[in-house]
């Protein structure tokens, strides 16, 4: 078992332990606009915003909605991208002890009926953009309130006036399309209201955000967070970067997931931070958000580094402002990882997370011993152990395979509406991740692959992330992924998606050869398809699951896979 017993040989500056206050998120972060209300809390496009305007916009907002019924209890669902109306959204639901629904604005309309209907939320605040949506999925939901804001309203000018030409003379932009009835409003009217809002009584025990699983293992489940793991989780993030007042950070990680909302935003608004706010990852984007701003921390996942190393502009860019560099949510390939801190001298430290637990527990050292391709060490107050994939109920030894199961103060409460599946994922107070990993001597955990992506190849188990390694190693491989597919009379065997690096050349056959030079003969890739690009979630993890639906759909039609 594990708790970090190495913290203190290569930073005393992280405990062990944390003392988390017993109060709710709001309280918590409005603390640093009350010690500093004139600094910066949001840059926007070039527009900046103080903590002491984002807290009046948050507490004008709270109050327009308790006008108009919302409480403490009930659910809210934020269906925004990175904006200032995303944070002063969820800091007034924060302000009410409402529970804010986070969800993906690239949600199809099934998946917004099925979530609506499954958290009981009644009350929503959306992009305008999206409003054909929400009034289709209206005849399926029922809603008490609607709320629509655009990019335009707080952006500078002369931009808020440029967009809405922009918007009418792009004709791939959908149509804002808002009914005129009782329960629909605009955002930057309810905040001229001003309206005050009760105060509530809020335990830091109850659920203060609802993330829905991506749906990559399966179907789609609520994970309930409350006030005291939001607060627990950001506070680790905080301490093992020493994050302050001074730091500032870029946020393109979407904050409608556990690792932007934590990482991007709580944590640097508790601290008296700046976050700078882009909407969405385009790498050229990024890095002149990073050139301009200066910034002194940065997350992000394995694609987007992919996508900022091979940006021709990268060169023209200075990152040095940057001492801290998250990164989460998937492997990163070491070849991804050494060309990328070769080209901006930027050094990225590898860490491991999960909504259940909100996101990140564990991270390399920032200051001590780099373990590249291993997921660090545990944040303070979390313990990891690894259990056999039979049972679960035995530890294994050092150096063998098995689930990551894991206990810190940042467990969600359980999945919404699902006791049996709660039950089954947190054991007397520990967390079955269904990833699995290897620990060292010195703790640090080597994530091998995720429990349902372990192929059975000839009889030998064979870890899709090892074979994407060896892929992402050739010098024309971009982005590479291995899926384990089944065949009906084979068994199982493994097919590579690759996407070329610009410019480059190189057919299946030929990356097939490099894997036969560098994998065991099982592992070698039976095909491998060469694409334009992979799919991927909003947060830019590609999605094996939907490479294996969408062959199961081709094998339908044909009978019989090729492979």
């Amino acid at each position: 078992m594990s708790q970090s017993p190495w913290l203190a040989q290569y930073d005393p500056e992280v405990p062990a332990h944390l003392d988390y206050p017993q109060v709710d998120l709001y309280a918590h972060l409005s603390a640093a606009a009350a010690e500093a209300p004139s600094r910066t809390a949001l840059n926007f496009m070039g527009a900046s915003i103080t903590y002491e305007r984002l807290f009046q916009m948050a507490e004008a907002m709270a109050g327009a909605l308790a006008a108009r019924g919302v409480k403490t209890g009930d659910r809210v669902a934020l269906l925004l991208p990175n904006c200032p109306q995303f944070v002063i959204s969820y800091l007034a639901v924060m302000r009410l002890g409402a529970t804010a629904m986070l969800l993906n604005p690239l949600n199809v309309e099934r998946e917004l009926i099925f979530k609506f209907n499954d958290s009981g939320s009644r009350a929503l605040i959306a992009l305008d953009l999206l409003s054909a949506r929400v009034n289709n999925i209206r005849k399926e939901v029922d809603l008490d309130l609607v709320v629509y804001t655009g990019l335009q309203d707080f952006l500078p000018f002369p931009k808020n006036l440029l967009f809405p030409i922009k918007r009418a003379l792009d004709k791939s932009m959908p149509k804002v399309e808002i009914p005129r009835d009782g329960i629909t409003h605009r955002f930057k009217d309810l905040l001229k209201e001003n309206a005050r809002a009760p105060q509530a009584a809020i335990d830091p025990e109850s659920m203060a955000a609802l993330i829905y699983s991506g749906g990559t293992t399966g179907i789609s489940k609520g994970i309930m967070l409350s006030h005291r793991a939001l607060i627990a989780n950001l506070s680790q993030a905080c301490a093992w970067v020493h994050m302050n007042s001074g730091d500032s950070i870029v946020a393109v990680l979407p904050l409608f997931h556990g690792f932007g909302m934590s990482v991007c935003m709580n944590a640097p608004l508790a601290h008296g931070g700046t976050v700078t706010l882009l909407p969405r990852f385009e790498a050229g984007q990024v890095l002149k958000a990073i050139d301009k701003t200066g910034p002194s921390l940065f997350a992000g996942v394995p694609t987007m580094f992919i996508a900022l190393k091979e940006h021709p502009e990268i060169d023209k860019c200075d990152l040095r402002s940057l001492r801290g560099i998250f990164v989460g949510a998937a492997p990163l390939p070491l070849a991804v990882m050494a060309e990328f801190e070769k080209r901006t001298g930027a050094k990225l430290i590898e860490g491991y997370g999960l909504t259940e637990a909100v996101t990140a527990i564990s991270c390399n050292p920032l200051d001590g011993q780099q373990k590249p391709g291993t997921i660090g060490i545990p944040f303070p107050d979390v313990q990891w152990k690894i259990m056999d994939l039979d049972t679960g109920t035995q530890e294994m030894p050092q150096g063998q395979a098995g689930e990551i199961v894991l206990t810190c103060p940042d467990l969600m409460t359980g999945y919404l509406n699902q006791p049996e599946l709660s039950a089954k994922t947190i054991r007397d107070g520990w967390l079955y991740t269904g990833d699995i990993g290897v620990m060292d001597p010195q703790g640090y955990i080597t994530i091998v692959d995720r429990k349902k992506d372990l192929v059975i190849v000839s009889g030998f188990n064979v870890f899709p992330s090892e074979i994407d390694e060896v892929l992402h190693q050739h010098p024309a491989v971009a982005e590479a992924v291995a899926v384990g597919l089944p065949h009906p009379s084979k068994g199982e065997f493994i097919k590579a998606y690759v996407v070329l690096k610009r410019g480059q050349e190189a057919t299946p056959q030929q990356i097939m050869d490099f894997c036969r030079q560098n994998l065991s003969a099982y592992m070698v890739p039976k095909e491998v398809e060469i694409r334009a690009e992979l799919p991927k979630s909003m947060i830019g993890k590609v999605l094996r699951r939907s490479l294996r639906e969408e062959e199961e759909a081709k094998w339908a039609e044909k009978k019989e896979p090729t492979g």
